[in-house]
């Protein structure tokens, strides 16, 4: 689909669609426009510092090639203007980390439709990806053990070979019996055992193989935990020993690229052959690259390490099998495997220990994976009295609710709008960004705090504010104080001004719809207002009801009207004011007090899973025990997210939450069943 509009008097430009990701800004600019200004006047952080000399190569982009359907654009490198003799001349110079997909955005200009993706060298401001490691106690008890042993030489006669040899020493010393050995081992185990004159080091996985022989004593055994999120990506790297987290990288997924939400990935899927291939190598290429960042951070060697945990909804599950997930895209949701997998990294294609074990953790059911096995190994709440409801906040939310009687289990599909797409001034976490917002409740006017600088835009600083955006918890946080300020009306829209009223002077409306003006131009980066319109509200709306209504849903199904406490995981949970998310109507109603963030628990299951083998082996079996509702196909999921529409609900009270906010009063209505009718009728409409 081409977005080029043509005037019969030519007394208009043509224009074009650009997409940059992973921000997900957009917007049709004038044919002939470069990448690097399209980048700046959406707002987009390209770095540049040769003046577009095309000396510097800070603003290269990558150009994805093929239809993107929910996009509407189809995107080609000749929708671009081919490279000059200055560019080629720079691709020939830096040939060794020059990519065919590559493009100086400031000398590639503009002809037809065109994705973008901003590799994170590219950006000035890098995003923040919030998934460290907590500090937790975790029994160390792994898969791995180093043994020290001394095999008798080969005496002339004898019909055993080395490996038979190293077997009865293994057998003798170390009471290791039945072992096997990996073939890249033995390959070289004749010239290992002489290098050692007999005495080698013997690493062992599950006490059933021999996955390393060094000659001499050697100790260094690690491994990684990683959290695949659909948006994000974090790697952790572990002593294998000690347990200590020795070293941790994160960034961006790759195929965000190929679409924000997991729907997306799939119809990407099934668009293109070649689909699933490029979005499997995009997360393996990705994950080489943070296990390299991760070592080298730690001073630890590619050959010690020697297990990967990895933990992933389903769709990231089945495209870092290379598996199709087209199958999760419809009913009856189908998975081509629920058990947990172990697979040598040499056929995984990562860059390790070629004997190295990756491990998969087992799947919950079609649409909740791994990575909320892994909340549910870190968190426990099987062995608890009280009700927990807890929510892994994400592009596709995964929300467990239950106790030592027990656990349901679903997913919502929350979207990227609280990861700052589909929102006109969102963005990803990074300098710069909006984080914090307080809106007074009587003059309506707005401050706030953004990522890097400690002051409020109320407040002197030394240095100009500078917002580039609203990101995630920045969106949730001025959506509610809107409507405690009594700018938003219950139902998301924006209060009209009446009987000759004068507009609020941060208030602009261009027929019904409106938008408030957050940061003004003088206060942002690009001189332009920072605005959130009615429609970044329908889209914050439509977020939190599908994750409000997968809770409830649990509720109705476990048989409790109330939850204990809720715990907010995910790097993105670390995040929210758990205040605001309940005024927005994110999370039900419950003591302030028992709501906390955990950060990234999803990571830290895995690197319990990594670290003890008893509770890897245990949560397979946890998995088969959570009772799975599929919202997809609940007939009361549709009336639950229908009255989660409004803020912070059409009916439901919330007495916890007005212990500590005054809420603005509900109008009456008539009925339930009346009021959902109306609001079925808006919706459609």
């Amino acid at each position: 689909m081409n977005h080029t509009e043509h005037d019969s008097e030519s007394t208009h430009e043509s224009t074009h669609r650009v997409v940059f990701q992973p921000s997900g800004r957009q917007g049709d600019v004038p044919a002939g426009t470069s990448l690097l200004d399209a980048a700046r006047m959406l707002g987009v952080d390209v770095d540049s510092i040769c003046g577009g000399r095309q000396t510097c190569g800070k603003c290269k982009l990558l150009i994805e090639d093929g239809a993107f359907a929910k996009l509407g654009i189809t995107s080609a490198a000749e929708h671009l203007t081919p490279p000059g003799v200055d560019e080629l001349d720079y691709a020939r110079r830096h040939a060794s980390k020059w990519r065919a997909d590559a493009r100086l955005s400031c000398a590639a200009c503009i002809t037809g439709d065109v994705l973008v993706t901003v590799p994170p060298e590219s950006t000035r401001r890098k995003p923040i990806v919030g998934k460290g490691a907590r500090d937790m106690h975790i029994d160390i008890d792994p898969m791995l053990r180093q043994v020290y042993v001394e095999v008798q030489a080969h005496a002339l006669g004898e019909r055993d070979g080395d490996w038979e040899r190293l077997q009865q020493a293994l057998a003798r010393e170390w009471h290791l019996g039945g072992l096997s050995i990996d073939l890249t081992v033995l390959r070289t185990l004749t010239a290992t055992l002489k290098a050692g004159k007999q005495r080698v080091t013997v690493t062992v996985w599950n006490e059933c193989e021999v996955v390393d022989v060094r000659p001499g004593y050697h100790e260094g055994a690690f491994g990684f935990a990683v959290d695949v999120g659909s948006t994000t990506v974090a790697a952790h790297l572990c002593n294998l020993q000690t347990g200590e987290v020795v070293g941790t990288a994160s960034m961006m997924n790759p195929q965000v690229t190929y679409g924000e939400d997991l729907m997306s990935r799939i119809s990407y899927a099934m668009m293109r052959p070649d689909g699933v291939d490029k979005m499997h190598r995009a997360i393996i290429d990705g994950l080489n690259s943070l296990f390299t960042q991760a070592a080298q951070q730690a001073g630890v060697v590619r050959d010690e390490i020697y297990e990967v945990v990895l933990v992933g909804n389903t769709v990231m599950h089945h495209l870092l099998l290379g598996i199709d997930p087209v199958e999760l895209g419809a009913a009856p949701f189908t998975l081509t495997t629920h058990a947990p997998l172990d697979i040598k990294a040499r056929d995984f294609g990562l860059n390790l220990q070629p004997a190295a074990n990756i491990h998969l953790l087992a799947l919950e059911a079609g649409h909740v994976g791994a990575d909320n096995l892994a909340v549910l190994i870190a968190e426990v709440p099987e062995t608890r009295d009280e009700m927990s409801l807890i929510i892994d906040v994400g592009t596709n939310a995964e929300i467990v609710l239950g106790n030592r009687n027990g656990l349901w289990s679903c997913s919502s599909p929350t979207g990227p709008a609280f990861e700052g797409a589909q929102i006109a001034h969102g963005q990803r976490a990074a300098i710069g960004a909006i984080e914090r917002v307080r809106i007074d409740r009587v003059s309506g006017m707005p401050r706030f705090r953004v990522i890097g600088r400690e002051a409020w835009s109320d407040e002197p600083a030394p240095t100009p504010i500078q917002a580039t955006g609203i990101c995630g918890s920045g969106i949730i946080e001025v959506v509610a104080e809107l409507y405690l300020a009594g700018l938003l009306q219950t139902d998301g829209r924006f209060r009209q001004p009446i009987d000759g009223e004068a507009p609020h002077p941060r208030m602009r409306y261009q027929g019904s719809k409106g938008e408030y003006v957050l940061a003004t131009a003088e206060q942002s980066a690009t001189g332009r207002d920072i605005v959130v319109t009615q429609d970044d509200v329908r889209n914050i709306q439509l977020a939190k009801a599908a994750l409000y209504a997968g809770c409830k849903l649990l509720m109705k199904h476990s048989g409790v009207a109330a939850v204990d406490r809720i715990v907010l995981a995910g790097a993105f949970g670390s995040y929210i004011d758990p205040a605001h998310a309940m005024v927005l109507g994110l999370i039900p109603d419950c003591d302030l007090s028992k709501v906390e963030a955990v950060g990234n628990a999803a990571g830290d299951g895995a690197r319990i899973a990594l670290l003890n083998r008893t509770r890897r082996a245990e949560s397979a079996g946890l998995a088969r025990r959570v009772n799975y509702i599929e919202t997809a196909i609940d007939p009361s999921f549709q009336d639950e997210f229908v009255g989660a529409m409004y803020l912070p609900h059409m009916t439901d009270t919330f007495p916890n939450l007005e212990t500590r906010v005054t809420l603005p009063a509900r109008a009456a209505a008539g009925t339930r069943r009346e009021r959902r009718s109306a609001r079925r009728t808006e919706l459609n409409s």
